[in-house]
């Protein structure tokens, strides 16, 4: 039951503070600055708004998405063993999802526009990146360094 309150516990933290970072833009707040603005932006795609061309569906094909990988990462035992980080992973994933349910589009904010224009992106989506890269230390380097070890 360990994994579960540690998995819990990452879904959760990441869902309520996105949604809650979320809440200050939806109410109004706007600030410009001179290489980074945070403004609100809906996101009909996902990265770069791909696929916004799906409109409706894309909700429903991201959660399908969503619940293979979460086989996927039960199967494998991820799950058992980076709990907290796959817990941060599904959260921001299910944070960005809901908005599709109760907004135009996914609740972005964060624009970088210095030397180059870059995507419009929000917490959820760091937190997205953020989990991919742990578990990809934690999987793949880690995991090689134990097994290497027991040869």
């Amino acid at each position: 039951m360990k994994w579960q309150f540690k998995f819990l516990f990452g879904l959760v933290i990441v869902f309520v503070i996105d949604q809650f970072i979320k809440s200050i833009f939806l109410d109004g707040f706007r600030w410009d600055g001179e290489w980074l603005s945070l403004i609100l932006v809906y996101n009909k795609g996902v990265a770069f708004s791909m696929f916004s061309f799906l409109d409706q569906y894309l909700k429903y094909l991201q959660i399908i998405l969503l619940l293979v990988v979460f086989g996927y990462f039960y199967k494998e035992k991820v799950l058992f063993k980076y709990p907290i980080v796959s817990g941060i992973l599904f959260g921001a994933a299910l944070s960005n999802i809901f908005d599709r349910f109760i907004h135009p589009g996914v609740v972005d904010y964060v624009y970088y526009h210095g030397w180059f224009d870059f995507a419009v992106f929000n917490f959820a989506d760091v937190m997205i990146d953020f989990s991919i890269a742990m578990l990809i230390i934690f999987y793949y380097i880690k995991d090689k360094k134990e097994k290497k070890s027991q040869a």
